[in-house]
C-alpha cells in the first residue's frame, strides 16, 4: 500500500497527521480512498464536498467544473489524490476558493491546451505551494536566494517562522525525500495562526490576478532547519545545483 510508505513523524507532515493518519489506516485496511476520506470528513462540521471514485467524472466535463457543479471530488487511488483529499479536509475554504477561481477562469477562456497565467498560478499554488509566515529579514533573504544568510546568519530566526507545505504534489514527492524537492513559497503577511485561521485568511487573500503574477519564492524544502539532519552541516547548502544563485 502506498500510504504505508508515509512517515507521519516527518516534520513537514506533522500538521497533516491528525486527519491523514486515520485515513491512511482505513485505506491500509482495505477501504477505497474516497470512502476513507469521507469517513474523516463526516466528523467535520459543514464540510463542503464529498469524495467519489474517479469513474464518476463524466468524460466531457472538466475536473474543477465537476467539483463546482456537484460538490463531488473525483478521487483516484494513490498518493497524489490522497494528499489532495487531505488538503480538502484540513483547508476546505482554501480549496473551495481555488476551485471557484479555476471555474471562473474556465468560463472566461475555456479549456485551452496551454493554461494562461492565472490558471498556471492557481495550479502552482494547488500542487506545489508552501505558506510561510516569517520575519521580514528571513523572507527577503529567501526571495533574494541569499542562502548563506537564510540558513546561516539568520538561522535562529527560523524559530520565529512557521512554514506549512500545502501543495498535494509537493507532499507526494516528499514521501520519498530528496534534496532537490523545491516548494513555491507564498508569504502569509500575518502573525502565526491556527490552521482554521490560516484557512479563513488565505481563502480571502487568494485571487486570480495575484496568482497570475507568480508571487512565489523558491525553497528547497530539506534546507529548512530541523527538518533534515544533513542540513546541520553548512556544506549541505554549497550544492549550487539545488541552492541556485539568483539570475543576473
Amino acid at each position: 500500500m502506498e500510504v504505508g510508505l508515509i512517515d507521519w513523524n516527518a516534520p513537514w507532515l506533522l500538521p497533516w497527521r491528525c486527519v491523514g493518519e486515520a485515513a491512511a489506516r482505513s485505506i491500509a485496511a482495505g477501504q477505497s480512498q474516497a470512502a476513507a476520506l469521507n469517513q474523516v470528513a463526516s466528523l467535520l462540521p459543514d464540510f463542503p464536498v464529498r469524495f467519489v471514485r474517479q469513474s464518476e467524472l463524466p468524460e466531457a466535463v472538466a475536473y474543477e467544473q465537476h467539483i463546482f457543479d456537484t460538490g463531488c471530488v473525483p478521487t483516484r487511488e494513490g498518493l497524489h489524490d490522497f494528499f489532495n483529499g487531505l488538503a480538502w479536509l484540513q483547508f476546505p475554504l482554501i480549496k473551495k476558493r481555488l476551485n471557484q477561481l479555476h471555474v471562473a477562469q474556465i468560463a472566461q477562456t475555456g479549456i485551452q491546451p496551454v493554461r494562461g497565467p492565472a490558471r498556471d498560478g492557481l495550479t502552482l499554488f494547488d500542487e506545489n505551494a508552501a505558506v510561510l509566515q516569517a520575519p521580514d529579514e528571513l523572507w527577503d533573504a529567501l526571495a533574494a536566494k541569499d542562502w548563506q544568510s537564510l540558513f546561516g546568519t539568520l538561522r535562529p530566526l527560523w524559530q520565529e517562522a512557521s512554514l506549512l507545505l500545502f501543495g498535494h504534489a509537493l507532499l507526494e514527492k516528499l514521501v520519498q525525500p530528496r534534496k532537490g524537492i523545491t516548494a513555491h513559497v507564498y508569504r502569509a503577511s500575518v502573525a502565526r495562526q491556527t490552521a482554521a485561521e490560516l484557512d479563513a485568511w488565505l481563502s480571502q487573500d487568494l485571487s486570480a490576478e495575484k496568482l497570475a503574477t507568480k508571487p512565489f519564492a523558491h525553497l528547497p524544502v530539506l534546507g529548512v532547519p530541523n527538518w533534515w539532519q544533513a542540513n546541520e552541516d553548512p556544506q549541505f547548502y554549497a550544492d549550487n545545483g539545488v541552492f541556485r544563485l539568483p539570475r543576473s
